[in-house]
């Protein structure tokens, strides 16, 4: 084996380490454990990491695509939320990447509150396969908490997939559609077939690749967000009734849409961020006239 490159995961390996570790997949981590070297090629591949990358990955569960990424980045991050996979990370990286083994950190946290001092290194990719129970919420906290990443492919369930790389108008374009849309430019990036996982899950997966773009609008973050969240919370309402909440009144809700240049009677899966930035901003506007 070439000293750069690494012995990747079959599914004896995966069989062994799980056996080792005496870990029997959970549904509440959403632990699928990648057992094919093929796969986790074509995501390093698709995920466009060079040397000059610092990669963070969340989940990294046995380790099949952090071995695979170690060649192609200059370091990877490994957040890993379960103590036993977290401690015997390193350990693997060790014997399948001798090495590339330097390249690995390993940090014993949750994904959902990382921060940005927690890395020994600014990561600037994200390449994961993510627990779909919590796939959004943690592409959401990782692009907000840190400015640095600029680009990044993950894993998700299929339906999931479908959610975030969503274009206003589709039946399933929704707030995650919307919210991922503030930080970068998303796009579905192929299938995943069920059969590489062990176990198999019951659903099938999809990649997602994003590249960070600059926010469509100065409006602090939060209260566009609050505008997305009310204008989905009741879908088959106008923006003039699903807004009334939010705005303290459907009339308010409506002058306020009007001085944003947007029809009332629209209905919120028809906008784009930039559409929900300037609702953020007409109300500011009000608020201070």
């Amino acid at each position: 084996m070439d000293d750069q490159q690494a012995a990747l995961l079959g599914p004896a390996d995966v069989r062994r380490l799980a056996e080792e570790l005496s870990i029997r997949p959970t549904k509440k981590l959403g632990q699928n454990f990648v057992h094919d070297p093929n796969t986790v090629r074509r995501i390093v591949a698709s995920a466009s990491v060079t040397s000059e990358d610092v990669v963070l990955e969340v989940g990294p569960g046995l380790g099949s695509l952090t071995l695979a990424l170690l060649p192609a980045a200059g370091a990877v991050t490994a957040v890993e939320i379960d103590p036993a996979l977290a401690a015997r990370l390193p350990r693997t990286a060790a014997e399948f990447a001798p090495a590339l083994r330097d390249r690995l950190t390993v940090l014993e946290a949750d994904a959902l509150r990382v921060r940005a001092a927690d890395f020994p290194a600014p990561p600037t990719a994200l390449v994961a396969n993510l627990p779909y129970n919590v796939a959004v919420p943690v592409v959401l906290h990782l692009l907000a908490e840190l400015p640095s990443l600029r680009h990044g492919l993950v894993m998700v369930q299929a339906e999931v997939a479908d959610r975030m790389s969503a274009r206003p108008g589709g039946r399933v374009y929704g707030v995650p559609s919307v919210k991922l849309a503030w930080f970068a430019e998303v796009r579905r990036a192929g299938p995943v077939p069920r059969t590489v996982f062990w176990p198999v899950p019951n659903v099938d997966s999809g990649l997602v690749a994003f590249r960070r773009v600059e926010p469509p609008s100065s409006a602090p973050r939060a209260e566009v967000f609050r505008v997305v969240d009310a204008a989905f919370a009741q879908r088959r309402k106008t923006l003039r009734g699903a807004l009334a909440g939010w705005a303290g009144s459907a009339a308010r809700a409506e002058a306020v849409l009007r001085a944003a240049g947007i029809d009332p009677t629209t209905r919120g899966e028809q906008l784009r961020i930039a559409d929900f930035a300037r609702i953020a901003e007409a109300a500011a506007a009000e608020d201070a006239s």
